[in-house]
């Protein structure tokens, strides 16, 4: 029957157990630092869903959902993971049997761990050489081996230890004479190398390896959170405690609440424990700055470093706070030595107080703040669920509401949403002018709409927009829907001020909305601004504004398929290129509903470069539409030169602030004559 001798020629294997103590104590003890630090933050409960946590850590942890769709690290990363698997799979098995009376290593279950040990033990080391490669000869921008210069000696050990294993197992076999060897193909391959070696040398030399090959594990266990290593351990947990449901909601700040001191985040420990520990999860794989419109286009925002400067910043305050709670072992600091119970009596000392740096300013500087168009493209594509924007967020409403100090166009922005209802601050009684003179009835003309429609102020004021507003009431006329609009009474849905950090202005906006539309007893309303509809279909409801909110893709798409609207197809076959809007894709993953729009009315699609949720943002999101760009290239040029690389005859659009800036990148590169940009509402308008 298939087997081997367990510690064979290896005296004193009980050795293994002390050092595995060491190794364990190392661990503990680097963890508890950690822990300490995150304790800096304040409570956040993310133990809500541990089945889903559970389930995110097979999908996105063992089997690299995300990992895998940036493909050469991809693969590098899945072959390194799943040799590990395998092989801690077979050394817990030899373990249970050797020392603890389980006999089962035998038979089928011996040549299973042969195989796959030696199987995936060697893809492990194709990986490590792989990642070695990268490193070190392909040496992307985004691996930063100057940060991560520790990464190498961690890469180095993987293989030494893989490497040492095998060679072990070959001098084994060489000197028993193993009738099973060839189950342990790798060691058998290389196995005649060591065919010359006497009995004493042999035994001899496999003694050295076994040990120094246990050494090299022990060292690589004890290591773990103090190096890369550590995402061992954190990247799973970050997976298991990430946020599920509605993305990129801001908390909600209670206006009535007294006790408030503050508003937004300026301070390190203002932050909850999550955003610290997340800062400790990164492992600096850089996708987030390779998918980062602002870092991509020449601004100074790095998303990555973001991170990275928070883990350090959290650092220094958990230096300053220890030492000072050693001084002062009366006042209890969170995360340093300390009497809990006198937190009460005495008051632990601000960071400004103990000379940090500023959090915003020093360690993040405000034009990153600024420069973030909240697309979310870092966050879609990091493999752990790093959480970046809402601390953006917070930080610019800290900016805002409590230090008045923000890019002076914003001003304007806020004034004219105050005072109008609409950022570019034309009357309030003209929103509705332009759709009911396109026969649109409002809710007290008509009562009980099927649907209510929400044109949002681009669709109201804008002239290009108004456009896309009559396409879309003229397609509902064609499909015979029953709407209404609100009217004059309609005001900005909220979302940039909301970006922007003036949540205050947010709160009016969205209650005085939400007041409206609940005494017409409102339930399903259609939006052609993805802005709009993120903000009421997500935002509202913890105000009380809940509502079925659909966008005007979807909305189109079932009447198409319900046979209410029929489309005439495109002669001449047109070609079409469609822009993903950030927060109707990557908020929302709506992305085949409008391809499937233009296929039916007869348009060939064409993909740019970035399509789906890797779409390119145009700028104007986290009301970026009202701030000018003065860092860098400009980003909404950048995505139209990509849409212009297509030969497109037409570039397709959702959103009213991505039109904008496509049309105005068409004309910055004198293209009019060649492409056309328009919503899709326009292009279906024209097949009827």
């Amino acid at each position: 029957m298939p087997t081997r001798e367990l510690y064979w020629n290896i005296d004193g294997h009980w050795l293994i157990y002390p050092l595995f103590l060491i190794a364990f104590g190392f661990i503990v003890y680097g963890y508890w630092k950690r822990i300490r630090l995150w304790k800096l933050g304040q409570p956040e409960n993310r133990w809500r869903d541990v089945w889903a946590g559970i389930k995110d850590i097979f999908v996105y942890g063992i089997f690299h959902y995300r990992i895998l769709k940036d493909k050469y690290p991809g693969i590098m990363h899945f072959l390194i993971l799943w040799g590990f698997i395998f092989l801690g799979f077979a050394t817990t098995i030899v373990a249970l049997q050797a020392d603890f009376g389980l006999n089962f290593f035998h038979g089928v279950l011996y040549v299973f761990i042969k195989l796959t040990a030696n199987a995936f033990g060697l893809l492990a080391v194709v990986g490590l050489i792989m990642a070695l490669w990268r490193r070190y000869v392909e040496k992307p921008d985004r691996l930063d081996n100057k940060k991560g210069a520790g990464d190498g000696f961690v890469l180095v050990l993987i293989l030494a230890i893989l490497i040492t294993g095998f060679i072990t197992e070959a001098v084994r076999i060489v000197a028993n004479n193993d009738p099973w060897a060839a189950y342990g193909f790798v060691g058998y391959w290389i196995s005649p190398l060591f065919s010359g070696m006497s009995a004493e040398s042999l035994s001899a030399f496999h003694r050295f390896l076994w040990w120094f090959h246990l050494l090299l594990a022990f060292t690589f266990l004890g290591a773990i959170p103090y190096t890369k290593l550590t995402h061992i351990l954190l990247a799973p947990a970050n997976q298991f405690l990430r946020k599920r449901g509605p993305i990129g909601v801001p908390e909600k700040i209670d206006f009535e609440d007294e006790s408030l001191e503050t508003f937004g985040k300026s301070k390190l420990r203002e932050f909850s424990w999550k955003t610290l520990f997340n800062s400790d999860a990164c492992i600096r794989c850089g996708r987030c700055q390779d998918n980062c419109p602002a870092y991509l286009s020449g601004k100074h925002l790095n998303p990555k470093q973001v991170i990275q400067d928070m883990r350090d910043y959290m650092e220094e305050v958990g230096e300053a706070y220890g030492n000072y709670a050693k001084a002062h072992p009366a006042v209890a600091v969170a995360g340093a030595e300390g009497s809990e119970e006198a937190a009460a009596a005495v008051e632990a000392p601000s960071e400004e107080e103990l000379g940090l740096r500023n959090l915003i300013g020093d360690v993040i500087p405000e034009e990153d703040l600024w420069a973030c168009t909240t697309c979310r493209s870092c966050e879609q594509q990091c493999p752990i669920f790093v959480e970046h924007v809402d601390k953006t967020i917070d930080m610019r409403r800290n900016l805002v509401l409590m230090e008045s100090r923000f890019p002076a166009e914003a001003q304007l922005a806020f004034k004219n949403m105050e005072n109008n209802g609409n950022p570019w601050g034309i009357g309030w009684t003209k929103r509705a002018e332009h759709l009911t003179s396109l026969g649109v009835p409002t809710l007290e003309e008509n009562p009980e709409p099927e649907i209510l429609y929400w044109p949002g102020c681009s669709g109201a004021y804008d002239m290009r927009n108004q456009k896309v507003s009559s396409a879309f009431v003229k397609l509902l006329q064609k499909a015979n829907v029953n709407f209404s609009i609100i009217g004059n009474e309609e005001k900005c849905c909220g979302d940039s001020a909301r970006r922007l950090g003036n949540e205050y202005l947010f709160f009016s906006l969205a209650t005085e909305n939400i007041e409206v539309m609940n005494s017409h007893g409102i339930k399903k309303i259609v939006t052609q601004c993805p802005h709009c509809f993120n903000v009421l279909k997500q935002d509202y409801p913890e105000f009380g504004g809940n509502y079925e909110v659909i966008h005007h893709t979807q909305y189109l798409y079932e009447l198409l398929k319900s046979g209410r609207l029929k489309l005439n197809k495109a002669e001449n076959n047109p070609t079409i290129t469609y822009h993903d809007s950030c927060y109707l894709g990557r908020y929302h993953q709506i992305y085949e509903e409008p391809r499937e729009l233009l296929k039916a009315a007869g348009f060939t699609t064409l993909e740019m470069s970035r399509n789906h949720e890797k779409s390119f943002c145009c700028g104007a999101g986290g009301g970026r539409m009202w701030l000018e760009e003065k860092e860098g290239k400009r980003i909404n040029e950048m995505r139209t030169d990509e849409a212009l690389a297509t030969h497109a005859d037409f570039v397709g659009t959702a959103c009213p602030f991505c039109l904008t800036m496509i049309n105005d990148g068409i004309a910055a590169r004198e293209a009019e004559e060649k492409v056309k940009a328009q919503d899709i509402a326009e292009i279906l308008a024209s097949r009827i």
